[in-house]
């Protein structure tokens, strides 16, 4: 249990740096116009938001709702499940923001038109 302990500090410790440069993307990319006139150096910027935005949630989903699992000695099941109990334990407010994130990141993932980008740096902000 120690252990799982160690790793679980270990990765807030990764949440904590993962959502600094989060915010310094989001922070810089708030004050760009998005609009069919994007430079390349601000579509870089949206790239490393969306990046950091998917990274994020991996780490806070992936990692540490599911070590919570493990140290309250539950089978972590689908993602889906790990966000529904992750709400049923008080982590989070509301399991349906954290699958609108999930479902985000997805989109990110797996998104290769460049016609859907804004869509999805707008959702990111």
């Amino acid at each position: 249990m120690s252990s799982l302990l160690k790793v679980l500090e270990e990765e807030l410790q990764n949440v904590n740096e993962a959502a600094r440069v989060l915010d310094y993307s989001y922070q810089k990319c708030s004050l760009i116009s998005i609009n069919a006139n994007i430079t390349d150096e601000e579509l870089e910027s949206f790239d490393s938001l969306t990046v950091r935005f998917a990274r994020l949630s991996d780490i806070i989903i992936q990692k540490i709702f599911r070590l919570i699992e493990k140290a309250d000695l539950e089978t972590p099941g689908s993602v889906r499940d790990s966000i529904y109990s992750a709400e049923k334990k008080g982590l989070i407010g509301n399991a349906d923001t954290f699958i609108e994130i999930r479902e985000l990141r997805n989109l990110i993932s797996h998104e290769y038109l460049p016609a859907a980008f804004k869509d999805i740096f707008i959702k990111v902000l």
